[in-house]
């Protein structure tokens, strides 16, 4: 797990933001409590995962500027510090930071099952009590049977999704 984080933590973020905060379930204890704060649908891909992982947003994230950009820290925090710009920030590079590690997991030859079938307010409850970070996504990290993998569904070909202004 230390060679997926120390991949994904080079995607970028806006203002080197890096928000995702991360919790890396692998207990039998841990994710007994992850998975009954789960959908029915995803409980059993969670319990059989070797690994699954609570990506939250640290809506505090400011407070690690002086770190991750230091020659710029004041005019940053007081941006961020605008109503509602932490959150939004924190959401958006969050999840960007959560996509990283789904890329960075298949570099490394893992399979993933990206989730958001569970209940947030509880999982926060349960794993962010007393912090600023809140739930965004899960994500089950391992390798996938493959006898149950789906092949690859269809994706959306490039006029589909896109076109030049």
């Amino acid at each position: 797990m230390h060679d997926l984080y120390d991949l994904l933590k080079w995607g970028p973020t806006s203002a080197n933001s890096s928000p995702a905060r991360f919790v890396w379930v692998r207990s039998a204890e841990g994710k007994a409590k992850l998975a009954g704060l789960a959908s029915q649908k995803n409980q059993p891909k969670i319990l059989e995962a070797p690994l699954t992982v609570i990506i939250g947003n640290d809506i505090g994230f400011a407070d690690a500027l002086p770190k991750l950009m230091p020659h710029n820290t004041q005019a940053t925090q007081k941006a961020f510090a605008a109503p509602g710009v932490s959150e939004v920030t924190a959401m958006r590079n969050g999840s960007l930071q959560g996509a990283y590690l789904i890329i960075a997991a298949r570099a490394l030859g893992l399979d993933c099952g990206p989730m958001s079938g569970f209940d947030n307010a509880s999982v926060d409850r349960a794993f962010f009590t007393g912090t600023r970070i809140q739930s965004n996504f899960i994500c089950s990290i391992g390798y996938g049977n493959p006898d149950s993998v789906f092949l690859r569904n269809p994706r959306l070909i490039f006029e589909e999704a896109g076109h030049f202004a």
